[in-house]
């Protein structure tokens, strides 16, 4: 856990970047609707979002803890309703931003050529900015009602060079980042989106990790849902940075209960839970080995053994798969033939829970890939294949705006 210190700081300095930007987005509100007779209720109606936007950010940061557990419809609903006002304002004060811009230039060039020509206070970035915000809390009121349970069934088809006839057309279905935490009860739509897998026609079904947010208790209820998951060839997981209890306020004998219990819960849901090992999956007479390691991640825990799943696996021999939470644990272990491993599946970053992506356009965009070049999707180095998958649950922003939850059904085929 961060210490004290440090949480002052990072509150600290958020307080004084959100304060920031409320004061520049306000500068483009009244530039746009100051001289309207309307002005007085808008004002008024901004301070009140002002008040709403501070008591979730400080909920948010101090109340978590507990109310996640106690209170978690509310805590919830004060998430949401921060990533809802809070976004538009930083677009906003990006506008304000180019609205300083333009006059500090215009100002510069008066000053220059000694002209006198007034100095425009609302442009056409005004208007853009109002527009633009609009827009944007439009689009994450979308994602905090329906967007997050907009479920999207990826196909992906990964051509092997030498794998063998009896696996080929094998259907791998690829869940992660469940974050059962987020959804208070056991969602409607949630558990229908559980139901649709068997249909799919699952031959293995792997989950890479995130199972809850902070605590195991999160996964009871969805138990019976999980368990009801079929596939002819087995059911496996892995865990991920949140199923190991380190972000919650527990002490060193609570976050190992936890641990415990959460490898319990994977058995009752049915899962083999692959703790750095190795299992081999036979199918119409050929194999394929199954690696699952724990989690690994540049900037986080690093419990995943590669070598020591592989150990005695026959991966030099036989196609593998292998699954691993972060995919930055691919590009430092397994990426330029580090390991002998044909297709890694990896969750982690939900990319970002926040994008855009236009396939047939080839415009396919996050923050994501701010912080990881392989945020979501299919990539390939050589002969060696990464999928990200764009998470099942929600975590910290309680919507997703473009970047819809994902199931994954991968095909593998003769190259």
């Amino acid at each position: 856990m961060p210490s004290i210190g440090f949480m002052i700081f990072m509150f600290a300095f958020m307080a004084t970047l959100l304060s920031v930007i409320e004061w520049l987005a306000f500068r483009l509100l009244a530039r746009q609707w100051r001289e309207n007779p309307s002005w007085l209720v808008i004002k008024r109606s901004w301070v009140l979002l002002i008040v709403l936007i501070w008591v979730a950010f400080v909920v948010n940061g101090f109340m978590w803890p507990t109310w996640r557990a106690t209170h978690p419809r509310l805590l919830s609903a004060l998430s949401a309703s921060f990533f809802i006002v809070f976004v538009p304002k930083l677009v906003m004060a990006g506008f304000e931003v180019l609205e300083i811009l333009r006059g500090g230039t215009a100002w510069g060039i008066n000053q220059m050529t000694q002209s006198s020509s007034p100095i425009s206070r609302k442009s056409f970035l005004t208007q853009a900015g109002v527009a633009l915000s609009g827009a944007t809390f439009l689009s994450f009121l979308y994602g905090v009602t329906w967007g997050k349970y907009a479920f999207r069934t990826e196909r992906v088809s990964i051509p092997m060079k030498g794998l063998p006839r009896g696996l080929d057309g094998l259907r791998i279905v690829q869940i992660s980042d469940a974050h059962l935490g987020s959804f208070a009860d056991t969602p409607r739509p949630v558990l229908e989106a559980l139901e649709g897998i068997n249909a799919l026609d699952p031959d293995l079904i792997l989950f890479t990790g995130d199972l809850v947010n902070t605590h195991a208790d999160e996964a009871n209820a969805w138990i019976p849902a999980f368990k009801a998951l079929q596939a002819p060839l087995g059911k496996y997981s892995i865990m991920g940075n949140h199923d190991y209890a380190d972000y919650g306020p527990f002490e060193d004998w609570e976050r190992e209960a936890s641990r415990e219990r959460l490898k319990e819960i994977h058995a009752e849901m049915g899962f083999k839970l692959m703790l750095n090992e190795y299992d081999r999956i036979e199918r119409n007479g050929a194999e394929l080995v199954l690696l699952g390691v724990e989690n690994w991640g540049s900037g986080f825990r690093k419990n995943g053994d590669l070598v020591k799943a592989m150990h005695g696996s026959g991966c030099d021999d036989l196609p593998t798969v292998l699954m691993s939470h972060d995919p930055t644990h691919w590009e430092e272990k397994v990426m330029d033939g580090k390991a002998p491993v044909e297709l890694t599946l990896s969750g982690h970053t939900h990319g970002m829970q926040f994008g855009i992506e236009i396939p047939w356009l080839g415009v396919k965009w996050s923050p994501s890939k701010w912080r990881y070049p392989r945020w979501a999707g299919l990539y390939r180095e050589g002969e060696q294949y990464l999928h990200v998958n764009r998470g099942f649950g929600v975590l910290g922003f309680h919507g997703r705006v473009g970047m819809p939850p994902e199931i994954t059904v991968l095909e593998l085929v003769q190259a």
